[in-house]
């Protein structure tokens, strides 16, 4: 990546959560980032309780300018390829390139953790297939053009163990599964170009949503999950290292879990925190497969 100018992120669904927190880390590395979202007051989102839940992309960006760092907000709506087709031409314009692309925009569900089958949940918990999954193939798609251009850049997704075990039901495991695999093929497709994909499987992370949900559920290994929570800006941390990582390569089309892959670049998270793996209990990511047919 180049040094002589300000490099540029997107990062997607940064109203708040891990979104807002991986845009904050990355301007406290100087960095220009265009954050998305749908929240222009408080007052559209709401938590599992049904609480008003505070932040909006507006202010994620006005934080990215005191933590040092430009932020530039971009009122988007992931459904709409129209809106994103957009965001990317207007960063395109504006910046002439663009250096980190993170998918972290979804569609999250009220009934997302509720222990019902997915059948006796609505139908529309289903949509985190067309924001989450979709989305980020069309984002990518975008940002692939600018970076195949100047040679260089990073895609990142955001995923989780979910992609393994059970969790939140087959709708949220499908959406993350189908992530992991985008970074894959994509990774075939950059082959010849500095560009690369990665894939982050990241712990129970401190978010507005997280702070609600062991009331909500009353789940005593919920609690003791989030006890060494990672905060998202530890997520924004190991994406900037990936990003400057001299054998990035080795990385690009693998899916990796955040708190083994922060040893590797000796990040820790708040207090000196090093959270732990839950690899042992929820499993492991799949390797990359070398076979290619077309």
């Amino acid at each position: 990546m180049q040094s002589e100018q300000k490099q540029v992120a997107i990062v997607t669904g940064a109203s708040r959560g891990a979104g807002r927190g991986i845009a904050l880390a990355l301007a406290k590395k100087g960095m220009i980032v265009y954050v998305t979202g749908r929240s222009t007051t408080v007052g559209s989102a709401f938590g599992w309780d049904g609480s008003v839940l505070p932040g909006t992309v507006y202010e994620t960006a006005e934080q990215i300018n005191q933590a040092g760092g430009t932020g530039i907000a971009v009122v988007c709506d992931h459904s709409d390829d129209a809106q994103t087709a957009e965001l990317f031409a207007q960063v395109e314009k504006e910046q002439g390139r663009l250096d980190i692309l993170v998918n972290n925009a979804a569609f999250i569900h009220e009934q997302l953790i509720e222990q019902k089958p997915f059948w006796e949940k609505d139908l529309d918990a289903c949509k985190i297939l067309d924001v989450g999954l979709r989305s980020a193939y069309v984002a990518s798609w975008y940002a692939a053009k600018i970076m195949t251009k100047q040679n260089s850049g990073l895609i990142v997704f955001g995923s989780s163990f979910g992609a393994s075990c059970y969790m939140h039901g087959p709708a949220y495991g499908a959406q993350k599964a189908g992530v992991d695999k985008l970074v894959h093929d994509m990774a075939v497709d950059f082959k010849g170009t500095a560009v690369r994909t990665v894939s982050i499987w990241m712990g129970p992370l401190l978010t507005e949503r997280s702070a609600l949900a062991g009331d909500v559920s009353k789940d005593e290994q919920y609690e003791q999950f989030m006890a060494t929570a990672e905060s998202p800006e530890f997520i924004g941390d190991i994406i900037y290292a990936i990003a400057h990582d001299p054998k990035g390569d080795e990385l690009s089309g693998h899916t990796v879990i955040s708190a083994e892959i922060a040893q590797r670049f000796n990040i820790t998270d708040r207090d000196g925190l090093q959270p732990p793996s839950y690899r042992e209990m929820l499993g492991s990511p799949n390797p990359p497969n070398p076979a290619v047919v077309y």
